[in-house]
C-alpha cells in the first residue's frame, strides 16, 4: 500500500491524541515513549521528529488541555455585556459545565488526572493553564477595580489565588474519588464542600464583596458531581446510589 503522507500539524495532534490516551489509562509515570509509538503507529523516527523526548510530549500535551479550555471560556472573554463579577463568574462556572454537558468523556478525564501516577500530568497540566489564564483573570479582576466593585492592591496576586485552588484541593479531591463505601465518600465531599465555601468566602473578602459572592460551585454541586460517577455503587460491592446529607455549616 502506498505510505500515507500527512500535513506535519495533523500528525503530531494524533500524536498528542494517542500520547493523551496513553498517559490517561496507564498513568504518565508507568507509560513509555514505546507504548505511545506502538498505538501511534509510527516509526521511532516519525515521532522523534516531532517530540524530542516524554519531558518535550508532555509540555506540548499540557498546552494542548491549556488551548482546548481557553476555547470553552472564550466566549466570557469575549462578551462585552458582562460586569467585572459576572465575567468571573461564568469564568469559574464554565469547567463545571463541561463536566455537565459531556459526564462520561469529562470524569473519565478528571479521574485519571487525579490517580498517584499522573500527579506530574496533573501539575504539568495546571502550570501550563496558570501561563495561559492568568492574564485574563489579571483583567477580569483589573476591570472590577475599574468599576468599583473589587478592591485590591494586586488584580494579578488575586488571579493567582484562584488559579492555585485546583491544586489547593487536589489532595481532598482525590480522596473522594478513592473512597472505598460510603461513609468514606460522605466523610470526603463534607470536607471538600467546607473547603469550597471556605475558599468562596476568602476570594470575596479579598475583594471586598459580600461573603460568596465569587461561587467557586452553586449549592449542592459537589455532591452531586462526585457520587453521579459513581451511582449503581456502595458498601463493598458499592451497590446502590449514594444519597445526599443534609449539608453542615462550612463556616
Amino acid at each position: 500500500m502506498p505510505r500515507v503522507v500527512k500535513h506535519p500539524e495533523l500528525r503530531r495532534e494524533e500524536l498528542l491524541s494517542c500520547a493523551r490516551a496513553v498517559f490517561l489509562e496507564r498513568g504518565y509515570d508507568n507509560a513509555s515513549l514505546n507504548e505511545v509509538i506502538a498505538v501511534a503507529g509510527v516509526s521511532k523516527g516519525a515521532f522523534y521528529h516531532y517530540f524530542s523526548s516524554k519531558e518535550t510530549l508532555l509540555e506540548a500535551l499540557a498546552e494542548r488541555f491549556a488551548q482546548e479550555a481557553l476555547a470553552r471560556i472564550q466566549h466570557v472573554v469575549d462578551d462585552p455585556g458582562l460586569d467585572a463579577l459576572e465575567r468571573l463568574n461564568l469564568f469559574l462556572a464554565t469547567g463545571r459545565q463541561n463536566k455537565i454537558e459531556n459526564t462520561t468523556t469529562a470524569w473519565a478525564l478528571f479521574e485519571s488526572l487525579f490517580r498517584q501516577e499522573n500527579l506530574v500530568f496533573f501539575h504539568r497540566i495546571n502550570t501550563a493553564m496558570g501561563a495561559v489564564f492568568s492574564p485574563i483573570l489579571t483583567e477580569i479582576i483589573r476591570q472590577g477595580v475599574s468599576e468599583g466593585v473589587f478592591k485590591t492592591f494586586d488584580p494579578a496576586g488575586v488571579a493567582d489565588m484562584v488559579l492555585q485552588l485546583r491544586t489547593a484541593t487536589h489532595g481532598i479531591v482525590a480522596r473522594t474519588l478513592a473512597a472505598g463505601n460510603v461513609d468514606q465518600m460522605n466523610e470526603a465531599i463534607d470536607t471538600l464542600e467546607r473547603r469550597v465555601r471556605l475558599y468562596e468566602i476568602a476570594l470575596s473578602r479579598i475583594l471586598d464583596l459580600p461573603d460568596a459572592s465569587v461561587r467557586l460551585t452553586e449549592p449542592g454541586y459537589v455532591r452531586t458531581a462526585m457520587t453521579a460517577h459513581r451511582r449503581g455503587v456502595n458498601g463493598d460491592g458499592l451497590k446502590g446510589p449514594y444519597k445526599a446529607r443534609p449539608r453542615k455549616s462550612s463556616v
